[in-house]
C-alpha cells in the first residue's frame, strides 16, 4: 500500500472573497475542486490511502469525497482545530497511516499544481535509501521561495526560506512542495505544536547527517498562491498543458459543463470553464477565465483572466481583466474593472465606469 498526507488546512486569503466560504484547495479549476486533479493524479501514480490533513473549513471535504471510494482512494480526514504548520500538520495526520518504519509517505501541498512524475519521485526515494526526498524545481526568481542547493549526486546541502539578502541566492533549485518521507522521520516531528518543515525539520535533519535528496523535475509547476495563478492552472488543465484524469472533458480551448448555456455569437477561449447552469450572452467574449456555476455574462461584457463567482452577474458591455467577483456580485453595464480588481460576495457596482489598481 502507497499512503499520502495532502496538506489543505490553509485560508486561502489572497483568493478572497472565493475563499470566504470555500477553502482554497475546493475552489473549482477546470470544472472540479482544485484537489480532485492532485487526488487523481496521486491515484494514476499507485497511491491507494489518502489523508487529507484539514484546518480552514475543515467541514467542506468529507461532503463531496466521503471515503473516496468513487475516486479509486481510501480517504481519511484529519482535523486540527489550530493551525499547526506544515510540519505539525504531517505530524498530527500521521495518525491516521499505516505505513510502518522504514516505508514510504508521500506528502504534497494542496495549492500546487504539477505535472511531476510520483511515481517516479518514490522509486528515486527508494533507490538511494533516502530520509527524506524532495521534488525541486527551477524558477526564474526565486526570492519568494525556499531555495535547496544540491549536490552532483542530488544530496541536499542547505535551506534558505525565502532569501532576503542577493548573496543568499545560491541556487535558482527550489522547494515545489512534494515529499516523500521515512515513516520514522514523520514520527520525530515534535507532537502538539506548530513546527515547519522548511525552517525546523529539514535543517534539523541535515544537522543530524540525514540523507535528504532533491529530485530537480522541469515538468508544469504553479504555485497557485495568487488568483491571476489559479486561473491560469485552470486554463492550463482545460487545454491539456498539465494533464489530470479528473478534467470531465477532452483537452481543448473552453470547457462547458452540463446545465450551462452559450448563446450563439459568444465567444470562448483560452481554457475558459463555463460553469453548471451559468449562461454566456451573444456577443460577450471569456478569455481564460472560470465562470462559476449559475453566473451570467451579459450581452457585449468582455472578461479575461478573471474569475465570476456563483450567481454573479456581469452586465452588458462591461470589461473585467485579470479580476476576481465574489459570489452573487453584481456588476453593472460598462464598468471597467482592471487587473488585480476583487468585487466582494454580494456586491452591487451601478452604471458607472469604475477603474481599479492592483491590490
Amino acid at each position: 500500500m502507497t499512503e499520502a498526507v495532502l496538506l489543505v488546512g490553509g485560508k486561502g486569503t489572497r483568493l478572497q472573497p472565493l475563499t470566504i466560504n470555500t477553502p482554497k484547495p475546493m475552489v473549482p479549476a477546470a470544472g472540479v475542486p482544485f484537489i480532485a486533479h492532485q487526488l487523481a493524479r496521486a491515484r494514476a501514480a499507485g497511491v491507494d490511502h489518502v489523508v487529507l490533513a484539514t484546518s480552514y473549513l475543515a467541514e467542506v471535504f468529507e461532503p463531496y469525497f466521503g471515503d473516496g471510494s468513487a475516486h479509486g482512494l481510501r480517504l481519511t480526514y484529519v482535523h486540527e482545530s489550530e493551525p499547526l504548520g506544515t510540519g505539525g500538520a504531517i505530524r498530527h495526520a500521521a495518525r491516521a497511516l499505516a505505513a510502518r518504519p522504514g516505508e514510504p509517505v508521500l506528502v504534497f501541498n494542496g495549492d500546487i499544481l504539477t505535472g511531476l512524475d510520483i511515481r517516479g519521485l518514490l522509486r528515486r526515494h527508494e533507490r538511494v535509501q533516502a530520509d527524506v526526498t524532495l521534488h525541486l524545481t527551477r524558477v526564474a526568481d526565486p526570492r519568494a521561495f525556499g531555495l535547496v542547493p544540491t549536490d552532483g549526486d542530488g544530496r541536499v546541502l542547505a535551506f534558505t526560506e525565502k532569501p532576503r539578502r542577493p548573496e543568499e541566492i545560491v541556487t535558482d533549485q527550489v522547494n515545489a512542495g512534494c515529499y516523500v518521507f521515512r515513516r520514522e522521520v514523520i514520527d520525530a516531528i515534535p507532537a502538539g505544536r506548530p513546527v515547519s518543515v522548511e525552517r525546523e525539520t529539514f535543517p534539523a535533519l541535515l544537522d543530524a547527517d540525514a540523507l535528504l535528496h532533491g529530485v530537480v523535475d522541469a515538468s508544469y509547476w504553479l504555485d497557485l498562491g495568487r488568483p491571476a495563478s489559479f486561473v491560469q492552472a485552470s486554463a492550463d488543465l482545460v487545454r491539456g498543458i498539465v494533464h489530470s484524469p479528473a478534467v470531465p472533458g477532452d483537452p481543448g480551448e473552453y470547457l462547458v459543463l452540463p446545465g450551462a448555456h452559450v448563446e450563439g455569437g459568444a465567444r470562448l477561449g483560452g481554457g475558459t470553464v463555463v460553469g453548471a447552469g451559468a449562461r454566456v450572452a451573444a456577443g460577450a467574449v471569456v478569455e481564460g477565465s472560470v465562470v462559476l456555476d449559475g453566473a451570467r455574462v451579459e450581452a457585449g461584457a468582455r472578461v479575461t483572466a478573471s474569475m465570476i463567482g456563483s450567481a454573479a452577474r456581469v452586465g452588458p458591455r462591461t470589461v473585467i481583466d485579470c479580476a476576481v467577483i465574489g459570489d452573487r456580485a453584481e456588476i453593472g453595464a460598462d464598468n471597467e474593472l482592471r487587473e488585480g480588481a476583487r468585487i466582494w460576495c454580494g456586491t452591487a457596482i451601478p452604471d458607472a465606469a469604475i477603474r481599479f489598481s492592483a491590490v
